[in-house]
């Protein structure tokens, strides 16, 4: 793992704003964690699709980039299966492929009890450099 690239992760202002702790980050994998927060409902009292949206993005970054090589998101799509319960969200975000240019990721988006699957997130990522 670059600890350059973990701190430039680890920079980003969005993720702070929605309380984003990254747990575990490796060449390839990251898990985050989110704590549901008053700030993350939306007006009929479930999770913002947004919020989910952002922590599967935050963990694809985090794992896409692990490795020292700038990656940014070229496209991305999620499906919703639950509305999130619990007091956390935690985000876990897998390598599927990379070529010297591409790289894709599947980010898995469950409960606090790591059983209930409440959103699964696929990502294409172009490597910069």
């Amino acid at each position: 793992m670059n600890k350059e690239m973990i701190k430039t992760v680890k920079n980003d202002q969005f993720a702070k704003l929605l309380g984003l702790e990254l747990i575990t980050v490796e060449i390839g994998y990251a898990e985050v964690r989110m704590a549901i927060k008053e700030e993350h409902f939306n007006g009929i009292g479930i999770v913002q699709g947004g919020a989910i949206f952002t922590l599967a993005d935050f963990a694809f970054a985090a794992a896409a980039n692990a490795g020292g090589k700038v990656s940014v998101g070229i496209n991305a799509n999620i499906t919703y299966f639950k509305p999130a319960k619990g007091r956390y969200l935690l985000a876990k975000a897998t390598e599927t492929a990379s070529s010297r240019s591409l790289c894709n990721y599947s980010v898995d988006v469950f409960d606090e009890d790591n059983e209930l699957l409440v959103a699964k997130f696929n990502a294409t990522g172009f490597i910069k450099n």
